[in-house]
């Protein structure tokens, strides 16, 4: 469903159209633990889920309520909208798979929280290239205002200190979700884990970000990192996130 709802507005020209199909999945979520789930497979496998774990609603409906807040391609207007973005997305997906394996921890959820603002924060920052060829930049205007560069510089690709500035700005409040969510590390269940791996996918971007003085139009960022599957592994092991 997630997947679904992150395409409606890219898939959709009219604004319209994509409230309809919002509509559509509200209404199939309430019709999901009403336990009379349309004839739709990816509905269908939702109601299953739902009844397999007790999955709870209101995490599902806060990702389609942002998902249709997002509808207008606005800018960010600041960092806390893109953080509140973020955790009604990304950290609510977090606490559904925290209750999929059965987790029900607040030290969990914290980390849950933090990580999902980091991932919805290097989302936004690993998009910029390709919501640019499209004449579009969702970058928190905020920190842009900060240091003085405008939507231009970004269509334009300028490499300038102050673009700069504003990636490294951004990249930071990213690292800082990352470092608050690990200072939970010894509190968090071990059977929470699995879930915040993704941690490692982040902490490899900004890391790399910080290799190319924070350009953000820097070939290298666009290339897959070949590494990355043993890092995953690794941290697995070592029952790290």
């Amino acid at each position: 469903m997630w997947n679904w709802l992150r395409l409606v507005k890219d898939s959709v020209s009219e604004k319209t159209i994509g409230l309809m199909r919002i509509a559509f999945w509200k209404k199939t979520v309430d019709d999901i633990y009403c336990d009379n789930p349309p004839q739709q497979p990816v509905a269908l496998e939702l109601w299953k889920a739902v009844k397999r774990h007790n999955l709870t609603k209101r995490w599902l409906m806060k990702i389609i309520d942002e998902r249709e807040k997002n509808l207008d391609d606005k800018a960010y207007r600041n960092i806390q909208e893109l953080e509140n973005y973020a955790e009604n997305t990304q950290s609510s997906l977090l606490y559904l798979t925290l209750e999929i394996l059965g987790v029900k921890d607040l030290h969990a959820d914290h980390a849950a929280s933090h990580i999902g603002k980091a991932q919805g924060i290097v989302t936004c920052l690993r998009a910029t290239p390709y919501h640019g060829s499209r004449r579009r930049v969702f970058l928190p205007m905020d920190i842009c205002m900060l240091h003085g560069v405008s939507q231009e510089d970004f269509l334009r690709k300028n490499q300038d200190k102050n673009v700069r500035d504003v990636i490294y700005d951004i990249a930071s409040q990213a690292h800082l979700h990352l470092k608050h969510a690990r200072s939970f590390h010894k509190s968090v269940p071990m059977k929470a884990f699995p879930a915040f791996l993704q941690t490692v996918a982040l902490e490899n971007y900004l890391k790399r970000i910080q290799q190319v003085d924070f350009d953000i139009f820097h070939p290298s960022l666009q290339q897959k990192d070949t590494l990355l599957p043993l890092s995953l592994y690794i941290q697995s092991w070592r029952k790290r996130y």
